[in-house]
């Protein structure tokens, strides 16, 4: 399973942007795909997910609000559009891929599932 990470750069605070993760069609038919970030001297952490068996979406609370996931069938792509960006949204971000096409949600913006599949990281920098 192969994941491409993109559009990741440098933005103001208060600045947009758009980071995609392109995969093959057999890939992107049957799995979920969500996105992660790891801070500089952080963990990896949940970001924001599709599921793809009910089309749920869930979202880190910190985010929540300010970025939507989204999925574009016809390029086997799934996008994350960021407004609003922080300093503290300075990260490197992944898409991943659970092999399941459910993916399950916990509390407070958290994920109850470990992705199977990572892709590169693409690296977003906010300003401030």
């Amino acid at each position: 399973v192969q994941l491409q990470a993109s559009g990741g750069g440098l933005v103001q605070a208060g600045g947009s942007l758009r980071l995609s993760c392109t995969t093959s069609k057999r890939t992107f038919s049957t799995y979920s795909i969500g996105w992660y970030r790891q801070r500089p001297g952080k963990a990896r952490e949940f970001v924001a997910a599709f599921s793809k068996s009910d089309s749920t979406t869930g979202y880190a609370d910190s985010v929540k609000g300010r970025f939507t996931i989204s999925r574009e069938d016809a390029k086997n792509t799934v996008y994350l559009q960021m407004h609003s960006l922080k300093p503290e949204d300075t990260a490197i971000y992944f898409c991943a891929a659970e092999r399941g096409t459910k993916w399950h949600f916990g509390p407070q913006g958290s994920s109850l599932d470990i992705p199977d599949y990572w892709g590169q990281g693409t690296l977003v920098t906010v300003s401030s």
